[in-house]
């Protein structure tokens, strides 16, 4: 094939590439993405308001089907897909989109959940009243307008706009190396702003937010936290916005509560939000929500969240707002044309440009007017010419050869111009009656006056001003409405534990796993040799193992059989009654098929403990530093090292100086200073503390818990002992006697240090708990069995014994315990 090398051009690419890309951009930028500072609309919504009004498809009017509309547009204005322009109008229709409808639609036109609106054959729509305030005065010449995309039709290149629909209705739209988001805003509030800067305009941007705009006002309400994202963006035009759907709590008959959504933040979907937050409950991430269901119609949106009893309603709440869109954030970036050129503008500025378009729009229309009123004027002095010389002017009429001639001869005769000749010649015979020629004076004398009132609005900038506000007060008292967006004070950024009250808890864990929270006061003191009270619905093969009191804001140190370690929070523990099972702990912590909790350890924020002390089943001692454990992941530590065929049995917090006592099931017990025990690191596996000589080791205590060594066998005898008592000696002694094992009393269950002031939780493996007060157990030298303290019945025995605070309560007896459970 012949090339014609003459006709090659010979270009850089990178050159060429820059120019087309540029070129390209701006097109983006200007004619499709980014909306006009001064009407508020982009290229796309001007030609479909402007070809309804072309097409007569007014507020006044019936609707006409959305497909001839899209037709119209995409013929003449808007040479691209019909769906980008059908997708448009649809928004334009939605009140969930728009604060105020540009256009009114008729069938479905989309949802808040996402749903698309119904193809375009199937709707219909108009021009809604407030859109015929955009394009009011347009054909007055207010507004430029330019040849269309093939030069045959003309459309306007901005629209007169007589209120501000950029803030009003905002603006979204993302072009080629930037994007605009704007919010929209309550038209009266705007309003006012704009009468403040037009007596001031030096009024700052706190002064315009203090009294006048107050924030975003978005068509699906919700709540804007805090006002330091609104102000930074009404004065850089850039910053972040906090929404929050709008909820209350309702109680219901079963004692349970619920909350009911009835407003979500703007734009957000709401079909994909109620999927959002039952995958959380079903991935436990949110726990508490027992029923969720969407009861939304067309009275108004209402999203229901059924909680348990037990959770924290504060707690809950500030989950979702943190993991899901019932609170959410929206960028304010306020960048709109100017003079076609893309600019970021704070609120003063987009008002100011406003203002300005306004100025020209009424200048140019009072010019209009003053043109027709001055036409007309010239016209009506022909005529009066004519009337005062009638008969001479139809002598000169009849005697005319034709109009041309007419026409001169008046023009000549009477010093007319042309267009009052050809008035004269177009005059009716009806406009010689007297009445007529009153009529004709009097348009006269009132068109005189029209005129020197338009020169006086054009030579008196402050009469502009004035239209402009009586304009825009009359599209306020017509169209304002109230603000349907709150603006709070509230921290949008609450943590759970703000919200959770510092109480006393009990936290309880049986022997298959299950974990539970209680109040320390769920338990009522009892006289020694009391039957106890049932404290938790166990299964037979299932006893309650671990007791320990803490603070809702305590950390939770959880010890594994394994040798691992883990870290909650003690409300993060769920809360259940006295006679509860409570949670299985695997649903709290990411524990292996075959790992179970054997230790549980309170944890004070701000504990002034520096070391673990570690005791194995098998005797073994180990002592951590505690900051070994002050950051601990969700999946866990490790804690120490374990032998074979050892595990833990206790840890206790230490500061260095403290005495340790350990017990053994054979009833003996060993007292030694923790100095003898070096510290270690997580991994190690410590080293002998208590020669068990066949048993196995069932308790420790240290010398700051207490001046006695509170001792219990498992048929729920115990007494009370002096820890000087016990002699001092080295780790990994056999230790002495601390009570006296016959088959009466049984094996030693626990041991535990005491100072008389406290309450003793004895626990049995059948779930009974009793409540003793501490100071009502007897003192007995070691070599002693102890008296009675809890009554167990056959097969049962004690399983725990947990130290708590003493409760200021009466004591009551077992009789009017059971009376009161069955009141319950």
């Amino acid at each position: 094939m012949d090339i014609n090398k003459d006709k090659l051009l010979q270009v850089d690419i990178a050159k060429e590439m820059k120019t087309s890309f540029l070129d390209y951009s701006m097109s983006v930028i200007v004619e499709r993405a980014l909306p006009d500072v001064r009407d508020g609309l982009k290229p796309v919504h001007r030609r479909i308001l402007h070809a309804m009004n072309e097409l007569g498809i007014v507020a006044s009017k019936p609707f006409k089907k959305s497909a001839r509309i899209v037709g119209e547009v995409i013929g003449k204005y808007h040479p691209h897909g019909d769906t980008a322009v059908y997708d448009a109008m649809v928004r334009m229709a939605q009140d969930f989109s728009y604060r105020y409808m540009l256009v009114q639609g008729h069938g479905n036109f989309g949802s808040m959940d996402g749903d698309g609106a119904a193809a375009m054959r199937y709707t219909e729509a108009r021009m809604s009243k407030i859109a015929m305030e955009m394009l009011k005065d347009i054909n007055k010449n207010t507004v430029d307008f330019v040849p269309n995309y093939d030069g045959e039709e003309k459309e306007p290149s901005v629209m007169p706009a007589r209120f501000p629909n950029l803030l009003v209705n905002g603006s979204v739209g993302i072009a080629v190396g930037m994007a605009t988001n704007i919010p929209p805003h309550n038209l009266g509030e705007t309003i006012d702003a704009i009468f403040a800067i037009m007596d001031n305009p030096d009024i700052t941007v706190l002064e315009l937010m203090d009294n006048y705009i107050f924030g975003p006002d978005f068509p699906t309400g919700g709540m804007i936290l805090g006002r330091a994202g609104i102000r930074q963006a009404y004065e850089t035009g850039r910053g972040s916005i906090m929404i929050r759907c709008k909820h209350h709590l309702e109680e219901m008959d079963n004692g349970k509560t619920r909350i009911v959504v009835t407003e979500v933040p703007y734009q957000v979907n709401k079909a994909n939000l109620i999927t959002k937050i039952a995958d959380l409950v079903r991935e436990k991430q949110i726990d508490g929500i027992t029923y969720l269901n969407d009861e939304s119609n067309r009275e108004g949106i209402r999203i229901v969240i059924e909680l348990r009893k037990d959770v924290q309603v504060d707690v809950v709440l500030n989950q979702l707002f943190r993991m899901t869109s019932l609170q959410t954030s929206f960028g304010v970036n306020m960048l709109a044309l100017h003079d076609r050129s893309p600019k970021q503008m704070g609120i003063k500025e987009l008002l100011g440009h406003y203002i300005d378009h306004q100025i020209d729009v009424t200048v140019r229309r009072t010019k209009y007017d003053l043109k027709k009123a001055e036409d007309r004027a010239h016209i009506l002095e022909g005529l009066r010419i004519a009337l005062d010389h009638i008969d001479e002017i139809i002598h000169i009429i009849r005697s005319s050869k034709n109009d041309s001639e007419a026409r001169s001869r008046l023009m000549e005769n009477f010093e007319l111009s042309e267009i009052q000749a050809n008035a004269i010649l177009e005059m009716r015979l009806r406009r010689l009656t007297g009445l007529e020629r009153d009529k004709i004076e009097n348009e006269y004398q009132e068109l005189l006056a029209l005129i020197i009132d338009l020169k006086d609005i054009l030579a008196n900038h402050d009469r502009v001003l004035q239209i402009i506000r009586d304009e825009l007060t009359e599209v306020k008292n017509k169209y304002g409405d109230e603000r349907r967006t709150e603006i709070s004070d509230a921290d949008y950024d609450m943590q759970d534990e703000d919200l959770i009250p510092v109480e006393d808890i009990v936290i309880t864990m049986t022997t298959n796993g299950y974990i539970k929270r209680m109040p320390t006061d769920t338990y009522h003191t009892q006289n020694r040799g009391g039957r106890g009270i049932k404290g938790m619905a166990v299964n037979e093969d299932d006893i309650v193992e671990m007791l320990v009191p803490m603070s809702t804001h305590d950390f939770l140190l959880l010890f594994t059989n394994i040798g691992k370690v883990y870290r909650i929070k003690g409300y993060k523990v769920p809360n259940a009654s006295r006679t509860a099972k409570g949670l299985p702990v695997v649903n709290l912590l990411n524990l292996d098929k075959d790992e179970k909790v054997k230790a549980l350890v309170p944890m004070k924020v701000d504990h002034e403990a520096e070391y673990l002390m570690f005791v194995t089943k098998n005797g073994l001692v180990k002592r951590v530093p505690s900051a070994e454990f002050a950051s601990i992941r969700q999946n866990g530590k490790i804690a120490i090292t374990l032998r074979e065929g050892d595990e833990l049995v206790g840890v206790k917090e230490t500061t260095g100086d403290d005495e340790i006592i350990i017990a053994g099931s054979n009833g003996k017990a060993v007292r030694f200073h923790e100095d003898g025990v070096r510290p270690m690191g997580r991994s190690a596996s410590g080293v002998k503390g208590f020669n068990v000589d066949g048993a196995v080791v069932v308790g420790m205590a240290t010398s700051r818990d207490g001046t006695h060594l509170l001792a219990v066998s498992e048929n729920g005898y115990g007494k009370r002992t002096a820890i000087d008592e016990y002699r001092m000696t080295t780790r990994g002694a056999k230790g002495v006697k601390t009570i006296n094992i016959t088959p009466k009393t049984g094996d030693l269950v626990s041991v535990r240090a005491v100072n008389g002031d406290e309450d003793a939780m004895i626990v049995t493996n059948s779930g009974i708990i009793i409540r003793i007060e501490v100071d009502k157990i007897g003192i007995y030298s070691r070599n002693t069995q102890g008296v009675k303290l809890i009554n167990v019945a056959e097969h049962e025995v004690v399983a725990k014994v947990a130290i708590v605070e003493k409760q200021a309560e009466e004591a009551k007896d077992t009789a009017s315990e059971e009376a009161s459970d069955k009141e319950a």
